[in-house]
């Protein structure tokens, strides 16, 4: 089970690698347009150290959103879930703050926080935090009615019922939201980096495209991508272990 694990997303890639070369044979459209595997590759070695430096800016940006986001949207979850009021008069608020496009919060985040990494954080922080929250919340009200007022007739009201029987039941949802903020985390501090910023593999993209280096974009989006994909594992894998103690 392990090695279907392991070997599907390798053969996927190497699946995606074999037609990214098909194509630009098929199209014989030039380096500067569309660069092949070999280029792209060639770019990634020769640029390793900025490719290196930037790819751990950009990694930390993610966790740091990622961490901000799951632990605000956490707590606003549970401050809804324990005070029906609040909840009627939050839950518009966090619809319309996702209606927003995050394209047009960065350059204002930029042009308050400055160029350095807490704009970066604070997008992808946005970015993460509405799955988490309405994750966690459904999970909050979906218990059980006869749990609940099992719980009831036990002496477990309020904050007690909550803390003993809402959240365990709710657990799952919260991991599904995590998962799912795991796979937006990195898109919020690349358009944060792509919209203000000098350092992180964003940057290195505008750049290169700035000065027609394809091959050196392409690598940049490629450690995006692993970054991305690794940290989505990871994030999943941590869920499981810690479901697995509440199972």
């Amino acid at each position: 089970m392990r090695a279907r694990t392991v070997l599907a997303p390798l053969a996927l890639g190497a699946a995606g690698i074999v037609l990214w070369q098909a194509l630009v044979l098929a199209t014989g459209l030039p380096p500067f347009l569309l660069p092949g595997p070999r280029a792209v590759a060639e770019a990634l070695l020769t640029h390793h150290e900025v490719l290196a430096r930037a790819a751990q800016r950009t990694l930390a940006e993610i966790v740091a959103g990622f961490t901000l986001g799951a632990l605000a949207g956490g707590l606003l979850a549970l401050l809804m879930a324990a005070s029906p009021r609040v909840a009627a008069a939050l839950r518009p608020a966090l619809l319309v703050s996702q209606m927003i496009p995050i394209f047009a919060l960065a350059p204002i985040l930029t042009l308050w926080l400055g160029y350095g990494m807490a704009p970066k954080i604070v997008v992808s922080a946005l970015i993460c935090f509405f799955p988490v929250a309405s994750a966690f919340f459904d999970g909050l009200e979906r218990t059980s009615p006869a749990h609940l007022d099992l719980a009831r007739t036990m002496g477990a009201r309020g904050w007690r019922a909550l803390w003993h029987l809402r959240i365990p039941m709710a657990l799952p949802m919260l991991g599904s939201g995590l998962k799912l903020a795991a796979v937006y985390a990195p898109v919020g501090a690349v358009i944060g980096e792509w919209v203000g910023g000098s350092e992180g593999l964003g940057a290195v993209m505008i750049h290169a495209n700035g000065r027609m280096w394809i091959d050196l974009s392409f690598a940049a989006l490629a450690l995006v991508t692993l970054i991305a994909l690794a940290f989505h594992a990871a994030v999943g894998w941590g869920v499981r272990r810690w479901l697995a103690r509440f199972a």
